[in-house]
């Protein structure tokens, strides 16, 4: 076999390993059968009990509720963090902030988990803030979580660009500020949108920091899930995933139109 050919057919196989269940999962959804892995005949019916299943839908509402806020405090809080260590040079302390802002990037979660539920315990128990546990924590929680990734995507991108533009536009008299919004916001907006996309898939299937300091109002969707594993799933998680896919799907295609509008 040539080179080539094993390359693509290396390719093709991981493609087919990483899309085969996904897709089988799709097609199951459709299936008319009890069992949720079980082909019998082609049926709608699950999606209509999924729209039935009030408790599932309302974790579902939550989790995107959460992941899209999250995405947008993390893509504050990860490209201010990301352009202060392109932009801003070699400072006192920098060595220990990037390391401290990447440090989510290489913890397991579970210790993201427990460091997360003593801070906030401990906040509360000084301050009375947050009171209790549930969806905002874990808002808070997935922001932070998210916020390392689009810090490493925004520090890349500027890392990439000349800083020749920004400062020409400051030499013929542009505030830092005028040519921070002229030059470098548009020279960040990829990084910025494949930030918000990671962080918002990051919270949206996570399952492990959330277990940690939510409560009983926030309970999302992986949570929701992994209780149903214990019990036997349905054929209603099938066509939950069917449209997850189908939303995701959509969000990736507005995002490369978007880009490859940009790049027009």
């Amino acid at each position: 076999m040539k080179p080539g050919g094993f390359v693509r057919a290396a390719m093709w196989a991981g493609f087919l390993f990483l899309w085969l269940p996904i897709l089988l999962l799709v097609g199951f959804a459709f299936s008319a059968d009890r069992i949720p892995f079980q082909w019998g005949g082609f049926s709608l019916r699950w999606f209509g009990a999924l729209a039935a299943n009030e408790k599932l839908l309302a974790a579902a509402w939550l989790s995107l509720r959460i992941a899209a806020a999250s995405a947008c405090l993390a893509v504050l809080l990860g490209g201010g963090i990301g352009f202060v260590l392109a932009r801003f040079g070699p400072f006192r302390g920098r060595a220990m902030f990037g390391a401290l802002a990447g440090a989510p990037l290489v913890l397991p979660e579970v210790v993201i988990g427990l460091c997360l539920l003593l801070l906030f315990v401990a906040m509360e128990g000084l301050i009375g803030w947050p009171s209790g546990r549930g969806a905002f924590t874990i808002l808070l929680a997935h922001a932070g979580f998210g916020a390392a990734y689009v810090a490493v995507l925004v520090q890349a991108r500027l890392a990439e660009a000349e800083r020749s533009l920004e400062e020409a536009a400051m030499d013929l008299g542009a505030t830092p500020l005028v040519a921070f919004r002229s030059i470098t916001l548009p020279l960040m907006a990829p990084a910025l949108l494949a930030g918000w996309l990671l962080a918002f898939t990051l919270s949206l299937d996570d399952v492990v920091i959330a277990s940690f300091v939510s409560g009983p109002a926030g309970t999302t969707l992986p949570i929701a899930l992994f209780s149903m594993l214990r019990l036997g799933l349905t054929p209603e998680v099938n066509a939950l995933a069917a449209l997850v896919v189908l939303g995701v799907g959509a969000m990736l295609g507005v995002a490369l139109w978007l880009l490859g509008r940009r790049r027009a």
